[in-house]
């Protein structure tokens, strides 16, 4: 019923013109196009401020025409109404499709895995697999959905070199997957610097089109803006442009019904004197953004995660490793298939975890 549903929007969506948007002419549509936005979904997208320079017109102008494409769209059921029930939006949150991370631990940390009309962060500090599990997603994406997949491909968008295809065919294999069929599927942009990212991120919707992605990994989004912007004189500068691409992505999340997913870096906190002094870059423009934020961190040979924001899940952890099978269960912890793990621990366990992460601590101090 679902792919039902979502295949006449589909079709909806084709069958749309950009000048069936009230108040949008050929002169108008024709201005947008050399903006380089050609669809109703890529106005429903845009920011009026973006837009308006765009086109040289008023920033209400540009306003009403994003309102009116947005109001097509729910009138076509692309969108859903600007309101419902909680019920109805109950029903819609447990179609929402969900992609595996290859980890039974990491994905009962996120309740079923990745989730489309989101934005998940995974943040820590290098080696702690981040690229990794990214890596990971991109096998998994290509999975039939009753799999834990997304059946379709994926948009890989590399700001730090970090990016193997070489790593993705290893994976692909040791998991019994055909390797081909998994590289033809990932579009990978490699991005040379701030600018060229905000562009990419701006032309999203067109490339989610052509590809037919469902999934769009961003590794990592603030590396290139970290770089560039240095100095108290620039913060305001780089957090507006972050703001700015945060909400772009956000919005086609949402509109085009994919998962996201971007990595982040970390800094020292000089003032933390007990606990881990490290914290997410980005400031609260960033953890505002991000619909889902994960910690992750090196523990001996294996790796831990730490739900950190949700709006919904609990705050909890739990241990996943890497293998050539990218992220994967740490052995003594890997469920039989088809059972699902318990996403709380018993009272000891979670002991013997403090302590194993306060010895860990301790020895980083030393």
């Amino acid at each position: 019923m679902e792919n039902e549903s979502q295949s006449n929007a589909n079709v909806a969506i084709i069958d749309l013109d950009i000048q069936d948007i009230e108040g949008i002419g050929p002169t108008t549509a024709k201005k947008l196009k050399d903006a380089g936005i050609i669809s109703v979904m890529d106005l429903a997208v845009a920011s009026a401020e973006e837009l308006s320079e765009s086109i040289n017109a008023t920033k209400e102008t540009a306003a009403s025409f994003i309102i009116s494409a947005q109001k097509l769209l729910r009138e076509t059921n692309v969108l859903d109404k600007e309101f419902v029930t909680a019920d109805d939006a109950l029903q819609k949150r447990r179609s929402l499709l969900r992609c595996s991370t290859g980890s039974y631990a990491l994905d009962d940390l996120l309740l079923g895995g990745i989730e489309t009309q989101a934005l998940t962060e995974f943040y820590g500090e290098f080696g702690s697999g981040k690229s990794q599990v990214c890596h990971t997603l991109c096998v998994t994406a290509k999975q039939p959905i009753e799999a834990g997949g997304l059946n379709s491909s994926v948009i890989y968008i590399d700001t730090e070199g970090t990016f193997r295809p070489e790593r993705v065919e290893q994976i692909a294999r040791a998991r019994g997957f055909e390797p081909t069929e998994i590289l033809k599927s990932i579009a990978v942009c490699k991005v040379y610097n701030s600018s060229h990212l905000e562009l990419i991120v701006k032309d999203l919707g067109k490339y989610i089109d052509d590809f037919k992605a469902k999934l769009v990994v961003i590794d990592s989004i603030i590396s290139l803006h970290r770089a560039e912007f240095s100095g108290r004189g620039t913060l305001a500068d780089r957090q507006q442009r972050l703001n700015g691409m945060l909400h772009k992505l956000i919005r086609l999340a949402e509109i085009y019904n994919i998962a996201i997913v971007i990595t982040n870096q970390v800094q020292s906190s000089p003032d933390t004197f007990f606990g881990d002094p490290t914290k997410a870059t980005g400031g609260n423009v960033l953890g505002h953004a991000s619909t889902y934020r994960i910690y992750l961190r090196k523990s001996g040979e294996n790796r831990i995660a730490k739900m950190m924001d949700s709006p919904y899940h609990p705050y909890s952890d739990t241990r996943f490793t890497v293998t050539e099978k990218g992220a994967d269960d740490i052995e003594e912890q890997t469920p039989k298939k088809g059972s699902k793990r318990s996403t709380t621990t018993t009272s000891a366990s979670s002991k013997k975890k403090e302590e194993d992460d306060e010895e860990e601590e301790e020895a980083q101090q030393d």
